[in-house]
């Protein structure tokens, strides 16, 4: 079955252009196959469209407007129905086409069949029974399960803060460590110091003496040339 969708690709009308971008997008969204027949571009598209419509679905001048959308050779409705449709969730139905399970009109349409039909549990007791058993132990293996999940949360959460006690500690001895080597270092850098400037007093001593004797060596120079 392919869903037929007759538009007009050049229409002037802005409300007409946007009903059709609606129907189209809507379609595309769905994943429903379908396909685009321009009454614009071919005049036996027009005639076709404006034949199948029937006669209580036209508007009182008796042209109907695009889009309108058919389901093979079955006319489904034009853009209000097909709004409706959507808003209500029944567009597959609107479509003629059976609702993918697990889509919300297929669920709908489950619920109204029990509705209509009645429950299964009317229909079988010791189904109902037997359901609710087995929906007893569902819940209880879903307990013991979420239990084991706690408990496994609360494991790893043990083993995230002594993880992170131990990184912590060594991240302490760490600092303490390089205090230490600090410490050593400043106390080297004083001895260092310390001795440069020892040496350079030594140093300073050494040139005095020596200036000493030079000039005690000139004084005696000079006495001894007077004496001659």
């Amino acid at each position: 079955m392919v869903i037929k969708v007759f538009l007009a690709s050049s229409s002037g009308s802005t409300a007409i252009k946007k009903k059709q971008q609606d129907v189209v997008a809507f379609l595309e969204a769905l994943k429903v196959d379908y396909t685009e027949l321009d009454i614009a571009c071919s005049e036996q598209n027009r005639m076709w469209m404006r034949q199948n419509v029937p006669e209580e679905k036209k508007p009182s001048n008796g042209i109907p407007l695009p889009p309108q959308i058919f389901n093979e050779e079955s006319y489904c409705g034009d853009y209000d129905t097909f709004f409706d449709a959507k808003e209500d969730n029944t567009v597959y139905a609107f479509l003629g086409l059976p609702p993918p399970p697990g889509s919300k009109e297929a669920l709908q349409a489950e619920k109204e069949h029990i509705m209509q039909n009645g429950t299964h549990g009317e229909e079988n007791p010791d189904a109902s029974v037997h359901n609710g058993d087995a929906q007893g132990e569902e819940e209880g293996q879903a307990g013991d399960e979420k239990e084991g999940e706690d408990g496994g949360a609360d494991d790893k959460a043990t083993e995230l803060e002594t993880s992170r006690g131990e990184d912590l500690a060594e991240e302490g001895e760490a600092v303490e460590e390089t205090d230490e080597v600090t410490e050593e270092t400043e106390a080297q850098e004083e001895e260092d110091e310390e001795q440069e400037e020892e040496d350079l007093h030594s140093q300073e001593e050494e040139e005095l003496q020596q200036l000493e004797e030079e000039e005690e060596e000139a004084e005696l120079e000079e006495a001894e040339e007077k004496a001659e």
